[in-house]
């Protein structure tokens, strides 16, 4: 080993799997604990995915009230259960919710494939206690304005979510290409071709572009209603996220550009160096990298 190699030591980390039931979680709510920012995460360098260090689960475990604290934190609720919580007739819950006044965190669809939209438990009950929220909750009728937005069509909900998701996705990113795949996620093809013309880096970025959280099998119906929910359909959501892939774009070609083929050349005899002149130089980390740690949070989405 050389004196300039630097081994990195090894994190103590288990499985989601094995991590949810030490900290008295079911799957899907430690998922959610790690989508609201509650329990770190790291990349799995074995197999992909992601692992639960050690230290979290220490950490998580030690805190007041655990393990009742943690479960109240990741409670959801549907229209129902929310419309109890917030003591108000579940089509005005419903009215709130299209209006953008509460925010889902979750969404899946049922077995008639309609979207059952997820809110927190914990976020409806601090909603239904400002007293500065007491006419939306009690009043006969909604304001005027909001009765318009209503008539007309508005529904919030997705985009919400979208905020909601994007800023977990943009956490998650270990890089500017993992950011920029972040908001690709929420863009269809055709706007990602606008922006990245270049086939082998639209290929690349494409590598860190997920997918919706819940899909079936390719081109069946729940994945396109899957796909229609997370692509930006609104021209002001749109706009903001093809300026912000635009700039972290710029982030990552220059902390490290998008790789291409090289043509095969045979090596010179006496010149060594030249196989390796062919290759394109890494970039020094530096303002590039910076600029990306500080514009990682989304821009406009919902706290």
């Amino acid at each position: 080993m050389s004196g300039d190699t630097i081994t990195k030591p090894h994190q103590p980390s288990c499985a989601p799997g094995r991590a949810a039931r030490e900290l008295g979680l079911k799957r899907g709510e430690l998922d959610l604990a790690v989508h609201l920012g509650l329990i770190r995460t790291v990349p799995d360098e074995g197999g992909g995915g992601r692992r639960v260090p050690r230290s979290e689960i220490e950490r998580v475990s030690s805190g007041a009230g655990f393990p009742d604290s943690l479960r109240e934190r990741v409670q959801v609720a549907g229209t129902s259960e929310g419309a109890h919580l917030m003591e108000v007739p579940p089509g005005r819950f419903t009215r709130l919710a299209r209006l953008g006044l509460v925010v889902p965190v979750k969404w899946y669809l049922n077995r008639y494939r309609a979207v059952v939209w997820l809110y927190l438990a914990e976020e409806l009950k601090q909603f239904a206690a400002d007293e500065r929220n007491a006419a939306l909750l009690n009043a006969r009728r909604m304001p005027e304005g909001l009765r318009g937005m209503l008539d007309a069509g508005v529904d919030l909900r997705p985009r919400n979510w979208r905020g909601r998701h994007r800023g977990f996705l943009l956490r998650q990113a270990d890089g500017p290409w993992e950011g920029a795949g972040a908001l690709a996620a929420f863009l269809d093809p055709v706007q990602i071709a606008e922006i990245v013309p270049d086939p082998y880096e639209r290929s690349h970025l494409n590598r860190f572009r997920p997918g919706p959280p819940a899909t079936g099998a390719p081109g069946s119906p729940a994945t396109h209603i899957a796909e229609t929910i997370m692509t930006a359909d609104d021209p002001d959501e749109i706009s903001l996220l093809r300026a912000d892939l635009t700039a972290v774009l710029e982030e990552a070609r220059e902390w490290r550009p998008a790789p291409r083929p090289t043509a095969n050349r045979a090596t010179v005899p006496g010149h060594p160096a030249r196989l390796g002149s062919l290759r394109p130089k890494e970039p020094e980390p530096s303002r590039g990298l910076l600029g990306w740690l500080r514009r990682r949070s989304p821009r406009g989405t919902t706290p």
